[in-house]
């Protein structure tokens, strides 16, 4: 593995502020990369997991700094900055993420590697990491992370011919300065992070940051299954790169005034020059929104190079990601999937779809609309297992439209209780979908998804199955698998 030079920062001055995984990162890479790093964490805790860097509460005393590096959990601006955040804006120090500085260090080191840069409310975990699957598997020299997986200035420095493949949030995608993606995708677009971006506009605005400074010689992918992100590909038609309209259905191919670039028709993902494989041969990618994800995938590793083959075969054996309709054991005839990854009602709709009839555990920490939203997909719900906070708000939507439901509060309480109902109302599957954030009872989704599979798991030990990764839980089956399963959630450690 190739490292950075340790001086290429040499002389530079930067403020990392919280020390989760990305400011940890951030703080040991800049180091070791020359640069003085001052840092700081509101939690004592957090400070006291670090080591060789100079601890310093930057309220107050000296702030002169080239750059601060702050966490994407710390508001700069929306709903309230940070102070360190605001005393960094009156002052007039850049605000950038890591990702930044990871392209500024591969330019610096001469590399040409190419950057590619994927957003969207919903689906830029599953793409980054498809992706990036696709082109490993391909020979190609690849690293995933951002978001995702490494943090960003964990990630190894590339020759010319390496990609960086990097999910990018919302908030990472508001403080890049120079970043310049040879390939971005933007997959779709519904109501998320309103407090961070004060409405809708400028949410839209922060996704559309990932197209900035491409030129001509770049791709812009747009998924185009939503008004938000049709309006931004007539926007996109105006820019200087080359724009691929990708859908996860689109049959007729129209999107608006411009015919779709890649598409699924009659289960089958097509370009503009025909078939490139059945979707079902896809395990791991059930459902339109995934279908519209292996299209946006396919789009991007045909700019970067491979033939049709390769990314066909890439997409048929892409493993899954954990927590994003993870089968995790089958129980008497009853499936055990875990969507944790759903913690908004977008993306718990998308799981939904999926199968005809379910017991359905959701609940937590609600997002504006609730479940509302999910009206549509109730006939599929034969009953629902309700935890979390906002359980009791989640009862009067289903209740209105005559869908049982149990409060049973925990999710320990849940997972037995959806499995009787299974049985007794013969129904094949029991989805983890809670349409909520976590925060309420886990430390993040992926706790929460894996209590869930702990406690499946534990269910088929007591009636003799093995519990061990069955079904399409692939969590060790690629390294790229490994490293996003085993990611620490991004809002430990952040500044308060």
């Amino acid at each position: 593995m190739t490292v950075f030079s340790s001086d290429l920062f040499a002389g530079e001055r930067y403020a990392v502020v919280g020390l989760g995984l990305n400011g940890r990162a951030a703080a040991n890479a800049l180091r070791a990369m020359g640069a003085e790093v001052t840092a700081w964490d509101d939690s004592e805790t957090a400070r006291a997991a670090v080591s060789g860097v100079k601890l310093q509460d930057l309220c107050e005393g000296e702030f002169n700094f080239d750059a601060i590096v702050l966490s994407p959990g710390i508001p700069h601006r929306l709903p309230k900055p940070h102070p360190i955040a605001a005393r960094a804006v009156a002052a007039g120090v850049p605000i950038v993420s890591d990702v930044e500085l990871l392209y500024q260090a591969v330019r610096r080191s001469g590399s040409r590697a190419r950057f590619v840069g994927i957003t969207g409310t919903n689906g830029k975990s599953t793409t980054t990491a498809l992706l990036a699957h696709i082109l490993k598997q391909a020979g190609c020299n690849a690293e995933a992370g951002a978001n995702l997986g490494p943090a960003a200035l964990s990630l190894p420095l590339l020759p010319d011919d390496g990609i960086y493949v990097l999910e990018m949030s919302s908030y990472m995608l508001e403080r890049l300065v120079t970043v310049r993606f040879d390939v971005a995708a933007m997959l779709n677009l519904s109501a998320d992070h309103i407090d961070r971006h004060g409405d809708m506009a400028g949410y839209a605005m922060a996704k559309r940051a990932i197209f900035d400074r491409q030129t001509n010689a770049d791709l812009a992918v747009i998924g185009v299954d939503d008004q938000g992100s049709r309006t931004m590909a007539a926007w996109l038609d105006r820019q200087p790169a080359r724009v691929a309209r990708v859908s996860g259905s689109a049959a007729d191919r129209v999107a608006g005034p411009t015919l779709v670039d890649v598409f699924r028709r009659d289960g089958v993902l097509r370009d503009n020059t025909g078939p490139v494989l059945h979707l079902a041969d896809a395990i791991a990618l059930p459902g339109a929104h995934n279908a519209q994800n292996a299209a946006a995938a396919f789009a991007m590793a045909s700019f970067l190079g491979l033939d049709r083959a390769n990314i066909a075969s890439g997409i048929a054996s892409y493993p899954g990601l954990p927590h994003r309709q993870q089968h995790i054991v089958t129980v008497d005839g009853v499936s055990f999937v875990n969507d944790s990854k759903a913690t908004n009602a977008d993306a718990a709709e998308c799981a939904l779809i999926c199968y005809d009839r379910l017991i359905w555990i959701a609940g937590g920490m609600g997002k504006e609309g609730g479940i509302v939203p999910l009206v549509p997909h109730f006939p599929r719900i034969a009953r629902a297992m309700l935890i979390g906070r906002d359980a009791p708000i989640f009862a009067e939507t289903l209740a209105k439209h005559g869908v049982p439901f149990d409060l049973v509060e925990t999710l320990d309480a849940a997972v037995p209780a959806a499995f009787a109902a299974a049985k007794n109302e013969h129904t094949p599957v029991v989805l983890l979908s809670p349409a909520t954030a976590s925060w309420d009872q886990f430390r993040s989704y992926e706790d929460r998804g894996e209590r869930f599979a702990e406690l499946a798991r534990g269910l088929a030990l007591a009636k003799g199955v093995d519990g061990r990764c069955s079904g399409s839980d692939h969590r060790s089956t690629s390294a790229v698998g490994e490293s996003i399963s085993s990611r620490v959630d991004r809002r430990e450690g952040i500044a308060r």
